[in-house]
């Protein structure tokens, strides 16, 4: 079932004016490619912290269905290499073809611990709504992610998190949704010492994003509408965002954006 266009509509003209990139582009495409709160968004508010230009080869981690790659190579001029594991290259090809950004967007399927791409490949390296699930460990900044950039090369996430630290790691009106997978939600300052102190960065830019929960709500009601309830994998149906934003009556959830650029040697 598709979304109403009512959906659309409040989703694109309620929020928008703060993402102008991501306003020049139809709400049905990104509907029909999204995979969680609007990547578009969150990659909007990321690139404020990074400076990217034409010719610049751009890591896509986890780019999903690709449409935060058609962004960076429409918006921004870069090539980029968009990698996923779950989403077939041969798929995303085709999206990029129907985007005519095949020339500048090279599909690749991999798992975030075994890339292939030679040290210091890229001008730039970003994950959107995706490097919590691989990236929350001690070492996969400093051994994985870091050698790919080149020195003086940048780094951009933006990941699910938390206002702040909790002893148990969670908040207590979260509780009864929680499980483990979500241990890799953290606060800001959590992310910022986890890549600083591997003294292999600059911290740019590291902070929540204006309104979180307004930009995570469309995508949520969205799942809400259109997945079936074995959608979720251990997080229970696709309404499974919903009741999550709705629990969270104390504001903990948020979304946060990490920007760093790597030192020169």
């Amino acid at each position: 079932m598709r979304g109403r266009p009512a959906l659309a509509d409040e989703v694109w003209n309620g929020h928008m004016k703060e993402y102008p990139r991501t306003a020049k582009y139809d709400a049905g495409w990104i509907e029909r490619n999204w995979m969680g709160p609007n990547p578009l968004q969150l990659l909007e508010a990321l690139c404020e912290y990074l400076d990217l230009r034409p010719g610049m080869k751009v890591l896509d981690l986890g780019c999903g269905k690709g449409i935060t790659s058609v962004f960076l190579a429409r918006e921004y001029g870069v090539t980029v290499f968009a990698d996923d594991l779950w989403i077939s290259a041969t798929e995303n090809l085709r999206r990029f073809e129907d985007a005519g950004v095949a020339d500048k967007v090279f599909p690749i399927r991999a798992e975030a611990h075994a890339l292939p791409y030679a040290e210091a490949f890229f001008d730039a390296a970003v994950a959107i709504d995706s490097y919590h699930y691989f990236g929350a460990s001690e070492s996969y900044f400093p051994d994985v992610f870091s050698k790919l950039v080149k020195p003086n090369g940048q780094f951009g996430i933006v990941v699910p998190g938390l206002g702040r630290e909790f002893d148990k790691g969670y908040p207590d009106t979260l509780e009864k949704l929680w499980f483990p997978e979500l241990f890799t939600f953290h606060g800001k300052h959590w992310w910022r010492v986890l890549w600083e102190k591997t003294g292999l960065c600059e911290i740019v830019s590291c902070r929540d994003i204006e309104e979180p929960k307004a930009v995570w709500r469309p995508w949520a009601d969205w799942a809400k509408e259109n997945f079936a309830e074995e959608f979720g994998d251990g997080g229970g149906g696709g309404d499974f965002d919903a009741r999550f934003l709705d629990a969270d009556t104390n504001d903990d959830l948020t979304l946060i954006v990490l920007a760093a650029r790597k030192k020169q040697k």
